[in-house]
Parts: C-alpha cells; structure tokens; sequence
C-alpha cells in the first residue's frame, strides 16, 4: 500500500513538474511570436534604408562623373565662364541689375611680369614648388588667425583658388572641399604651372563684376594688362584677397600696406621671373629659400 501510495504521489508531482514545463514552453513561444514581428520589422527597415543609401551614393556618383570637369582640355582651351562670374551674374539678375561683366582672357604673354610676380609674391610664394597645397602657406594663414583671433582664412594657394573659380561654390561642405582636393591634383596633373598661373590671372575677381587683369588693368588705369608698371601690378594684386573692397579705386589703409609689402617681397623674389617664363609642362623646380608672403 505504502508503494502505491508514493507511486501515485510521484506521479502527481511528474504531472505537476510536465505540467509547469509546458506552461513555460507556452510562454516562451509567446514572447518568441510577440518579438518576431518586432524584429522582421526593424530588419526590413534597416534594409530599406540600407538600400536607399546604396542607390542615393551611385545616383550621386553618377551626377558627379557625368558632371566632372574636363580638366585636361585646359591645356588648349580657355574657360567660357566660370562658377563664380556666374553666380555674381546670377545675384545681379535676381536684384534686377544688369548681369554684365567686364572680362576678357588674354594670352599669357599680354600680361605684365610685374603683376604675374606681384600675384606670387602675394598670394602663394611658393607656388612654383609645391604640388597644389603648401603647408607653408597653411601655417601662415593659422599665425594670421590666432594674432587676429579668427578663423583661418587664405591658405588656399593658387592651384586651389583656380579650382574655386572654375567649378566650385564658396558654400563649405565635405564634399565641396574633396572637390577642391581632387581638383587641384588634377590641375597639377595636367598642366603647367604657367597655364595654371595664367588661368588665375584671367578669371580672378579684381573688384565687382571685373574679372581677369585685362579688364581690371583697363578699369583701374586705363591700359592693357601687358602695360602695368611694378606698382600697379602690386596695387592689382593687393586686392585680390577682398577684391569687393580692396582695389585700387580704393584708399584704405590696410589695402595701401598690403600694396607696400607686396613691392618689398618682390624684391626678395627676382628668380621667379626664370619660373614665370618657363613653358615647360609640369615643371617643378628647386625649392629656394623660404620668403614670407606679404599679410593681407
């Protein structure tokens, strides 16, 4: 009797024991059936956006080849226009003003030497030795910014100006800034430092709505670019870092002894003239002492 007994009150506490597991087995494929939806859920929506990623990145890969500069035609052609003439042209239309711009590209060799030195001198004395970015430059620029307490600004070289110029915004962006990068290793890839110099000289700003020396040269002083005396070609140059508000229709003290240290540079720097008469594509040549470049 004994043995029967706790026979059936094992087997109570065995169906107690199943029971419970079953109950448990249940609950947990409750939770495995409320979290599965969750889940599937969240999964298709990373996908989706993963997707989504993937097809924007080669729709913008895409734009950007079909729309990329052909860089390698500059060596025998000269630009149309440029991004910034059109965006000065843009803002006159958009205040109902005449979008007319004094411009005119000539040939390299219609430019004065005295401007095409003054232009080194003060904006990228390094110019003839660098690959398209000067460290140098980028250290005077950051000097410039902690005595004046700003963001550093000007450390562009010639190179990378050019680049803006042509195709770029003044908006700041990642994007943008790979743009100038890969740019500006382009154009020293493909042409020479004389065509890069000469592209600068044509499409800068030399003050509102003038482009190019030639036509700053004929505003300002009522002569051809090929005719600017040291003095003027330092006066042109000094205003291309504002050319909105320095020029040499101007008379402001800072911009008169931006002109004075221009033409105290220069006379530091009488062996670029060898450069800026080389022909030679994508000559670079020795580098000679380093000579400050004239604070804006």
């Amino acid at each position: 009797m004994e043995d029967e007994t706790g026979q059936k009150e094992q087997e109570s506490v065995d169906t107690a024991e199943g029971s419970d597991d079953a109950e448990a087995k249940d609950d947990a494929q409750a939770i495995d059936q409320a979290s599965a939806p969750s889940d599937s859920l969240w999964y298709r929506r990373a996908r989706t956006a993963a997707l989504v990623l993937a097809v924007t990145l080669v729709l913008w890969l895409l734009f950007t080849w079909i729309t990329w500069p052909d860089v390698a035609a500059l060596r025998e052609d000269d630009p149309r226009t440029t991004a910034f003439i059109e965006m000065y042209s843009e803002a006159r239309r958009d205040a109902g003003e005449s979008d007319a711009v004094a411009w005119q590209f000539v040939p390299y060799d219609r430019i004065s030497v005295n401007l095409k030195r003054a232009v080194v001198a003060s904006e990228d004395t390094e110019f003839f030795f660098h690959d398209g970015f000067s460290t140098h430059e980028m250290k005077e620029a950051l000097k410039k910014a902690i005595r004046e307490g700003e963001a550093p600004r000007g450390a562009s070289t010639i190179t990378q100006q050019v680049a803006k110029n042509l195709w770029l915004t003044p908006r700041r962006s990642l994007t943008r800034k790979l743009r100038e990068a890969i740019l500006t290793r382009q154009l020293e890839k493909h042409l020479s430092k004389q065509r890069i110099l000469d592209l600068h000289l044509n499409i800068a700003e030399f003050g509102p709505g003038i482009y190019g020396a030639e036509a700053a040269s004929r505003h300002y002083f009522g002569i051809p670019a090929s005719d600017l005396s040291p003095r003027q070609g330092a006066m042109l140059a000094a205003g291309l870092p504002r050319p909105k508000r320095w020029n040499p229709a101007s008379d402001g003290q800072h911009y008169r002894a931006s002109v004075e240290r221009i033409l105290n540079v220069q006379k530091q720097l009488q062996y670029l003239d060898s450069y800026i008469g080389s022909s030679e594509p994508g000559a670079i040549g020795v580098r000679p002492p380093q000579v400050p470049a004239p604070a804006p």
